[in-house]
């Protein structure tokens, strides 16, 4: 089914009422309930599986703990329940990952119907207080064309926002010899659309149905389709949400052209800067207010980004771009199966809204011990009396983590270091490599709507026969739609393993399990 427009995040709803709605789901062996009846206890809402379970270690049996994001759920795309807001109402302590990990209307969530008393940590950003390591987030995929995305730059505070406020960017218009559409593949092959020039742009609405919504300081994936080739015109405007009621107020708008298929030199621009490698994004900067085009050349961040103006930027869809429609119905709004049109790919599949920082911080044990003391010590002042059990159940956790980084040292040290080379499907183990003596050598991301070019297939062939990598590693929950990288496993007679990434399965249900079953399996089948 063609859908359009983006989903919205649930409001605040009343305990009373979200309780009647999920009383069913309350009573039976569904998902995790707080309660409101005084047990003595402290209700710990988490967004994350993973998250709950450092929390029952540190806090014990003087706490309920439920987690948003249930089992085998992406954080990434997680849509939020009634379920899960009546257990936000309830909350006492409420703990996020952040640094852009969970899906935005998670976090709206969470902040829209805490108590304004609760504390409210993001455990990423107050680790580092307590020694956690961070690392950037770098994306080095290679791409054929340039990758385009969407980004916020600066915090808006001078408009009042915050980590749970909206930054719209919509198109308000269009021009080119065919239709402009942007769109979101999602982890499962179900299609956002952003933009489309196809039915117009309807001022009447605040352009509601070709509006893309992020929150600050995030960047987006998509991918770009044009059907037929010749310079088109996309005009963007920004604007600000600070809340669900709030009224837009706009920051700014700026014009972006593209050469489809034609000579960018062409396209009307004086001196023009092409774009066409590397990472690039039409970027809303809250705090200049203004929009440029953000382009990282050779995919290293911060580091290689440079900013230029809208006017002075023509972004090229080479011919080399050209691709057929897929046959899956969920692409028929790019036209009938078969048609051949130009495209900028996503890329990377999957909602995945990041910053600058890789918020994967659990693959390194070590940071996994700062974030038991940063929630040990978030629960001492919320709970005076439970002090002496707080700080003994965190140092026992803390020993066992100990245990646990010696025992993925000690068995990763076992993988001679020629094999210890990751090749997955989810670009979120940079921390596991970077503390544990691994090297990750190359990803594929599976994207229904965009098959590997021959240059990407034989990249990766080379990359498993140049190195004599033994195997390539799927999370659980992306193995279904990871038929390319299973076929060439399969072409080049190397195994299919597990790694665990963002959530726990039917098999794995602590973080201490999670990470002795990537260590083995790590062993297993690189040795």
């Amino acid at each position: 089914m063609r859908r359009k427009g983006r989903p919205r995040a649930l409001r605040g709803v009343a305990a009373a009422a979200a309780a009647a709605m999920v009383a069913a789901a309350a009573a039976g062996c569904g998902p995790e309930t707080l309660s409101s009846r005084d047990d003595g206890r402290i209700n710990i809402i988490t967004t994350t599986g993973i998250l709950a379970d450092i929390a029952r270690n540190v806090a014990g049996g003087r706490a309920n703990v439920a987690s948003l994001v249930p089992e085998g759920g992406d954080p990434h795309t997680y849509e939020p329940t009634l379920h899960d807001v009546r257990n936000v109402v309830y909350a006492d302590v409420a703990f996020s990952n952040y640094m852009l990990l969970e899906e935005h209307n998670v976090i709206k969530t969470l902040d829209a119907n805490l108590d304004p008393d609760v504390p409210n940590i993001s455990l990423a950003e107050e680790s580092v207080k307590y020694a956690a390591e961070v690392i950037p987030l770098v994306e080095n995929v290679n791409l054929d064309t340039v990758w385009l995305g969407l980004r916020v730059r600066g915090s808006g505070s001078e408009y009042g926002a915050d980590r749970s406020s909206d930054f719209l960017l919509s198109a308000t218009d269009a021009d080119g010899p065919g239709d402009l559409i942007s769109y979101l593949t999602g982890s499962f092959g179900d299609t956002d659309i952003y933009f489309d020039s196809h039915d117009g742009f309807d001022a009447a609405t605040g352009y509601r149905d070709d509006t893309a919504t992020l929150p600050a300081q995030a960047h987006t994936h998509m991918s770009w389709a044009f059907t037929k080739p010749g310079v088109y015109h996309l005009d963007l405007a920004a604007s600000v949400k600070t809340d669900d009621d709030a009224k837009p107020v706009a920051i700014g708008s700026a014009r972006f052209t593209f050469a489809v298929g034609v000579d960018p030199y062409s396209a009307g621009v004086e001196n023009p800067i092409v774009v066409n490698a590397g990472h690039a994004d039409l970027t809303v900067d809250a705090d200049t207010k203004q929009l440029y085009v953000l382009h990282d050349p050779s995919g290293g961040g911060e580091a290689t980004q440079k900013e230029y103006a809208a006017d002075r930027v023509v972004i090229e869809v080479p011919n080399k771009a050209l691709t057929e429609i897929p046959g899956d119905p969920a692409y028929r709004f790019l036209g009938h199966a078969g048609d051949r049109i130009y495209q900028l790919p996503q890329a990377v599949l999957g909602k995945h809204v990041h910053g600058e920082i890789d918020p994967h911080l659990w693959q390194n044990v070590r940071n996994v011990e700062a974030y038991a003391k940063a929630m040990r010590d978030v629960l001492i002042k919320a709970d005076p009396d439970g002090a002496t059990t707080y700080t003994k159940n965190t140092a026992d956790y803390v020993d066992k983590l100990d245990d646990l980084d010696s025992y993925l040292k000690t068995t990763i040290k076992k993988i001679p270091k020629s094999r210890r080379h990751l090749i997955t499907t989810h670009d979120a183990f940079a921390y596991l490599a970077d503390a544990y003596g691994l090297s990750v050598s190359g990803f594929v991301t599976p994207n229904p709507s965009t098959e590997p070019s021959l240059a990407d297939r034989r990249k990766l062939t080379d990359t498993i026969r140049n190195l004599h990598v033994p195997a390539v590693f799927l999370e659980p929950n992306l193995r279904s739609r990871a038929s390319t990288l299973m076929q060439i496993a399969r072409e080049e007679h190397v195994e299919v393993c597990t790694l665990y990434g963002d959530a726990f399965d039917r098999h794995v249900h602590t973080y201490i399990d999670m990470m002795r079953a990537n260590a083995d399996e790590l062993r297993r089948c690189l040795s």
